[in-house]
């Protein structure tokens, strides 16, 4: 059985492996159903891809863990990520459609400025997109337009429109997955209570004061979610992003200890997890305009 993790460095190379045409160095759209059969394997790209897995039951590790990939799914991989299982010595078809493209493609457009607000491109989101059957037709009539556009001679307004393409098939990624947070609220609804219990097992463990504020990221890690998508789940259903959230938590629970008048200013800000008494300060300022010593004094009187 092969181990070894293989880098894929162009998309001609893939073009390659898949035994399809190469159109164009930096963009390549694939029916992987008239690609040539492949073994599995590790795998890692220096170029995006965004996958439609059309295999039913379709078993593989995206980034650190194992999924069923179900007929329908849209996997997106940023360069650097890694998909695939282990070589098991078998070959076996691969159906769907890949769309390749390479940062140089994007580089200085408003595509490449603004590609990080397509947070779905992260081997970590363990939350697939499911598409409808509607939203599949769209999806690949996206890359019907992108692949008619490298059939074109290449002209002046090949990279514009190319880009331009790739960018709208990215945006309705962004709208379906909208609609797969709206559909799936009651499973989002028990995440944010799960994540509202872990902040107050946290505090009242006392973690905070041997571990420090807790992260968005130890925070997803315990409820087996990528930070991209636990944050924008967040987001979604609060208004807050995870960490304003949990800023809010331990502002609330600030207010409640500093009406303790066993508990010193710096008792507070250490429980809390805070390093230092003036960085409890200054955050707890921010948030409510007074000091620590403010508002205890305040509440005082």
């Amino acid at each position: 059985m092969e181990k070894t993790l293989l880098n894929i460095e162009t998309i001609t190379e893939y073009n390659d492996l898949l035994g399809v045409e190469t159109l164009h160095p930096l963009v390549s759209v694939i029916d992987l159903a008239k690609a040539r059969p492949m073994r599995h394997m590790r795998h890692t790209f220096s170029f995006y891809v965004v996958f439609l897995k059309d295999e039913k039951n379709c078993d593989l590790i995206y980034g650190r863990q194992r999924y069923d990939y179900q007929k329908g799914s849209v996997v997106c991989l940023a360069p650097g990520q890694v998909i695939g299982i282990e070589d098991t010595g078998e070959e076996f078809q691969p159906q769907g459609y890949a769309l390749c493209f390479h940062p140089d493609l994007i580089r200085g457009t408003h595509l490449g400025r603004h590609i990080g607000e397509y947070t779905f491109f992260s081997y970590e989101v363990n939350e697939a997109l499911h598409l409808s059957e509607r939203e599949r037709t769209t999806f690949i009539n996206c890359l019907e337009a992108i692949r008619e556009e490298l059939a074109h001679d290449v002209d002046r307004m090949s990279r514009r429109l190319l880009v331009t393409q790739i960018e709208l098939l990215l945006d309705y990624c962004l709208r379906f997955y909208e609609r797969q947070f709206i559909t799936r609220q009651q499973a989002n609804r028990d995440i944010l209570t799960r994540f509202e219990r872990l902040l107050n097992a946290y505090f009242t463990a006392d973690n905070a004061l041997h571990k420090g504020l807790p992260t968005v990221k130890y925070c997803a890690g315990e409820l087996c979610l990528s930070p991209n998508y636990f944050s924008d789940l967040i987001k979604r259903e609060t208004g807050k992003t995870a960490w304003e959230y949990i800023q809010h938590k331990i502002i609330s629970l600030a207010r409640e200890r500093l009406l303790m008048p066993s508990h010193s200013i710096s008792e507070v800000a250490y429980g809390l997890g805070f390093q230092y008494p003036q960085h409890f300060t200054r955050v707890f300022k921010r948030a409510t305009g007074m000091t620590p010593n403010e508002y205890r004094s305040q509440s005082e009187t």
